[in-house]
């Protein structure tokens, strides 16, 4: 066999490898992402469980780094501590090495059983659920499948001189031989896969025990350069660091010493790939148990090093749509939902700017208005941009409806923020500048309305984060109420104006079609109950309130009716 031939199908098993590790990895996060990232949520509480819990999804996802984007999701959202943070990647860096002495053994046998098995359970259809395991099951054989192309083509590529010639430079030299390790796994995003190349390296006799462990030593550092690279910003880029510094140390300590332990005869005695493998799990394990007890103080040395940025100046400007979220569904979505919380609380804060508005008569906080609304018509479109991309290489049913969801709330949003700007607050202003103030009894009547658009605001985003039933009963219910505070305030206005006769007949207009887009807002906002209620099977639920009719938009703007279709439509 010629060497062209030789290099073609190494590289062919080495894709192979590296292909089946992304397909178990990417395949059980969509199909289980969402509920594995809930349960990490709510179960790493100590430093102890945290590094179990490590473990446990790196042994399953088969990759440290999903592990790594997971925490570091965490910990930029602030609903994980930095210290449990760090334990879980002590966990996964162990949870890696669980894979690799998995995948060492002999499994011929069992790989076109898995290939099997994958197949029948990717062919269930009706629930992506067995669709991802599936994709998981074949994605392992293929990694088996690799690693058979793997023995038989190094044991034919080991008499060509020019490997032979390569192999001796990188035997003479522990330090080039680790950064050659270092690189290879950072090209590659896949420490297992490497780990056990260099173990079928070593098993055909290619490499020296010194030369096995120096390039374990660079798989170890370069297995955190993926995170790190594609972190972006302060506080996301902590966790990664903080695993690279406790493998640098690690490696620091023990680079001098590895032509010692090569020379040992219990060393000498182990066969080169299982030596590659044990050295591999104790370097993690050792270090995990010297670091766990120093993951706080270790936290807080990240936190003085890497601080948190300075607030960005524009509100429109997304702080947490980060791209590697874009390679972890769930992680995506999570990003996408808190900018959706932060659209939230743009559009109370132009609640109460209107309601200066009113009660100051100053046109400053109309301008206020359009700045805001601005800025929340950036971020929504940032949003959806990032939505539309998570979607691309696929996702789960149930990220696939959270991610509906999220789009719902974030067109309802921008609607009811473009009706307090282009057409609530220019009413306003257009009776204001004519110099005619809101009387008390105006005021009195707004005040009730404005509450209880306050309130809706906050039931749903109790529902969109809860996704609470009773709570989204509650939403609907609301809307009976502000109909009614609509109705009554309309008729004891048309009451005033006809004891006053010298009322502006525009001021009154005017005040009505106030009152239309407060109740044209808390149509937006209910809105967001119905898919939680679609969810649970109330799926009628729209026709509940049939009988009511919507309220008109001015010429130009989209009414209820049409802004529900866009949203639609937009899904």
């Amino acid at each position: 066999m010629s060497g062209t031939t030789l290099l073609i199908n190494l590289a062919g098993a080495i894709a192979l490898l590296l292909w089946g590790s992304q397909m178990i990895s990417g395949s059980l996060l969509r199909g289980f992402g969402s509920p594995l990232r809930h349960w990490l949520g709510q179960h790493l509480n100590n430093r102890w469980l945290a590094l179990l819990c490590g473990v446990g999804i790196t042994g399953v996802l088969q990759s440290s780094t999903a592990v790594s984007l997971m925490a570091s999701s965490f910990t930029a959202a602030g609903t994980l501590g930095l210290a449990p943070a760090l334990a879980v990647m002590l966990g996964a860096n162990i949870g890696s090495t669980l894979v690799v002495q998995l995948l060492s053994l002999d499994l011929s046998l069992v790989t076109p059983v898995v290939l099997l098995a994958g197949f029948l359970s990717f062919r269930l259809q009706g629930d992506s659920r067995f669709e991802s395991i599936g994709c998981a099951l074949i994605g392992l054989g293929l990694m088996l499948l690799a690693l058979g192309m793997l023995g038989a083509t190094l044991g034919a590529v080991e008499s060509t001189p020019v490997f032979q010639l390569v192999m001796s430079s990188l035997d003479g030299d522990l330090l080039l031989a680790m950064l050659v390790a270092v690189l290879l796994t950072w090209m590659c995003h896949s420490s297992v896969a490497v780990v056990l190349l260099i173990a079928s390296l070593a098993g055909t006799g290619l490499l020296s025990p010194a030369t096995s462990m120096a390039l374990v030593l660079g798989v170890n550092l370069g297995g955190t350069l993926p995170s790190l690279l594609s972190a972006s910003g302060n506080v996301a880029r902590r966790l990664p660091l903080g695993n690279l510094l406790v493998r640098l140390m690690g490696v620091v300590v023990l680079l001098p010493w590895i032509g010692t332990l090569a020379q040992l005869p219990a060393v000498e005695q182990l066969p080169p790939a299982l030596l590659v493998v044990y050295l591999h799990s104790a370097f993690s394990l050792v270090l995990a148990l010297l670091f766990i007890g120093f993951t706080e103080p270790l936290g807080k040395l990240l936190t003085r090093l890497l601080p948190a940025p300075a607030p960005v100046t524009d509100p429109g400007m997304p702080l947490y749509l980060d791209e590697a979220g874009l390679e972890v569904a769930n992680i995506g979505l999570s990003n996408a939902a808190r900018e959706a919380l932060r659209m939230a609380d743009m559009l109370s804060g132009m609640l109460d700017r209107v309601l200066q508005l009113f009660r100051t008569s100053s046109l400053d906080n109309a301008d206020q208005l359009r700045q805001i609304d601005q800025s929340l018509d950036l971020l929504s479109a940032a949003i959806r941009a990032y939505l539309a991309d998570i979607g691309k290489e696929g996702i789960s049913d149930q990220d696939a409806d959270r991610s509906q969801e999220i789009l719902l709330l974030v067109i309802n949003l921008e609607h009811a923020g473009d009706i307090l700007s282009t057409s609530l607050a220019q009413l306003a202003v257009r009776r204001l500048r004519r110099g005619e103030p809101f009387s008390e009894f105006e005021l009195g009547t707004l005040y009730p309305l404005h509450q209880e658009l306050l309130d809706s605001l906050s039931l749903a985003i109790t529902v969109f984060l809860r996704e609470d039933l009773s709570t989204a009963h509650q939403l609907l219910a609301r809307k009976e109420t502000v109909r009614r505070l609509e109705a009554a305030a309309g008729r004891e206005h048309f009451r005033k104006l006809r004891e006053d006769r010298s009322a502006w007949a525009e001021s009154g207009d005017i005040f009505q079609r106030l009152l239309r887009d407060y109740r044209r807002v808390h149509h937006h906002i209910a809105a967001l109950a119905y898919p939680a209620l679609e969810r649970a099977g109330e799926r009628d639920i729209e026709h509940t309130d049939l009988h009511e009719p919507l309220p008109e938009a001015l010429p130009g703007e989209p009414g209820v009716a049409e802004a529900k279709e866009n949203s639609r439509c937009a899904s």
